[in-house]
């Protein structure tokens, strides 16, 4: 039976031409029609996003010469809400990992992970979920909920108590939209976000997103199941 699944598109960011074309090759174990466009720092892929549109992914390095990763971040999510940005940096400490999810990233990858782990990585964000390495873990942000018993990597907003509604506006929240794009994108008024929003903040036992990402990532939360193979 052919695969009837719609290409895969992944902006891959960084200055480095052997390392986007390292990475390039084991993105495609990824999804069997997966498209990698390169940019060799942020304003060439600002250039290809107003191109060609948003991709489903971007991948980017901080340390660029020009616009740095950072600003490059803040370009993304003004203009391509909906497109998840994961940085992968050679830099893991803390204070960079908490600047990369300030600045609206979903994920962070340090560059000396293996290839399996890049790739489920990728996997958990393109499933809408975040990911952030181990040494993470020590990052300053409550501790959250408790999972319930067994379900492990399996946490769900559901087993977190949270409605369907409610699972859709931490979505939004995790990625960084604004409360007025997540009332357009989810048909609601001002009034049911915020108290959506407040519900969700609630359960996780923080007060800002970057919390939120943080305290999502160690549940292992997931929304959906990727569609990538």
């Amino acid at each position: 039976m052919p695969n009837a699944q719609p290409p895969l598109k992944i902006l891959l960011i960084d200055d480095h031409a052997l390392f986007r074309e390292g990475v390039a090759l084991l993105l495609q174990g990824l999804n069997a029609r997966v498209h990698i466009a390169e940019a060799a720092g942020c304003l060439q892929a600002l250039q290809w996003l107003a191109d060609h549109g948003a991709a489903n992914l971007a991948l980017i390095d901080l340390h660029m010469p020009g616009m740095d990763g950072l600003a490059g971040l803040d370009r993304l999510r003004q203009q391509w809400p909906q497109m998840p940005a994961v940085v992968m940096s050679a830099d893991d400490a803390p204070a960079t990992v908490r600047a990369a999810l300030d600045h609206g990233a979903m994920g962070f990858i340090p560059k000396s992970s293996t290839a399996d782990a890049m790739l489920g990585a990728l996997r958990v964000v393109l499933a809408q979920g975040v990911y952030l390495p181990p040494a993470a873990a020590g990052l300053d942000a409550p501790l959250g909920p408790t999972p319930a018993s067994g379900s492990g990597s399996g946490t769900t907003p559901a087993s977190l108590g949270l409605t369907p509604r409610q699972a859709d506006v931490m979505r939004l929240i995790l990625q960084g939209k604004p409360a007025k794009l997540i009332c357009r994108e989810l048909g609601l008024s001002e009034g049911t976000v915020k108290t959506h929003t407040t519900a969700v903040l609630r359960t996780l036992n923080v007060t800002t997103r970057t919390q939120a990402v943080i305290v999502v990532s160690r549940l292992g939360l997931r929304f959906d199941d990727p569609a990538l193979d």
